[in-house]
């Protein structure tokens, strides 16, 4: 982290006696993916602008146990999950807010049934809550009035028909939100899900990031916004198979709201 981002963890505020609002899921790719830091880093800017009181599992947190269950790995999964919710349940974690839907996902639906009951967010909600408590305020900046698309990750939008908070986080920036013609419960897969990410592509005649990239770039916007460091980082990748990357830029919602607020 870099050291104007105030960032404690979750042992610290017991030391202390002291419980935080929420606690901050980084998961894996915000934690060691480069591209994914700078996700972290933005969603960490806005907390501390507000003064919202979070902490981090630092190097308690291990991963979710997502990729495994997708690949069919159930054993592996529970021994994952139930290392977490042991962490997780000694600091009595209530709530708990995450930039990744995979691991809001996994801790949401399948933590409850191992013993891990908590109120889990995705990023997007939880800034659209303070958004209408009016603790956060985001205004157009440099994006005002400029086209943007959006691309629903599959486990924020179908698994858990999320679709509103990223669109209202978006059009709070002024910007003209131009949606794909497959969007929202029909949207398509960036290709990274299901453990897709770690493996080579079965045979086919394209990719699927790709063919979703195509439909990104078939609106004319210039920013390509996302809520998921998987999706990112496959449409980033199609992005650049384009030859795009001067014209168009592959953002996470938060550091379109840090650019617009120079945080």
């Amino acid at each position: 982290m870099e050291k104007n981002l105030n960032v404690k963890t979750i042992a610290e505020y017991a030391a202390e006696g002291k419980e935080p609002e929420v606690l901050f899921w980084v998961g894996c790719a915000g934690s060691f993916d480069d591209r994914a830091k700078k996700i972290t880093k933005a969603f960490v800017k806005i907390l501390n602008s507000i003064n919202v009181d979070f902490a981090v599992l630092g190097t308690e947190e291990s991963c979710t146990g997502d990729p495994a269950k997708r690949s069919g790995n159930e054993f592996l999964f529970q021994m994952q999950a139930m290392t977490n919710i042991e962490v997780l349940n000694s600091y009595d974690i209530k709530t708990i807010v995450t930039t990744c839907p995979h691991c809001f996902n996994t801790i949401k639906n399948e933590y409850p049934s191992l013993g891990g009951k908590y109120k889990v967010l995705h990023h997007t909600q939880f800034l659209n809550n303070l958004l209408k408590e009016g603790r956060l305020k985001i205004e157009g900046g440099e994006y005002k009035g400029k086209k943007i698309t959006y691309h629903d990750p599959c486990y924020l939008g179908r698994a858990n028909n999320e679709y509103n908070a990223p669109r209202e986080l978006i059009k709070k920036l002024e910007l003209e939100l131009i949606e794909m013609k497959r969007c929202k419960s029909n949207g398509l897969c960036c290709g990274a899900g299901g453990a897709q990410m770690f493996k080579d592509a079965e045979k086919g005649n394209k990719e699927i990031n790709i063919v979703r990239t195509e439909e990104a770039l078939d609106t004319k916007t210039s920013v390509i916004a996302a809520g998921c460091p998987f999706c990112n980082t496959m449409i980033s990748d199609g992005v650049k198979a384009k030859e795009k990357e001067k014209d168009v830029k592959v953002l996470d919602i938060v550091e379109l709201i840090v650019t617009a607020q120079d945080l």
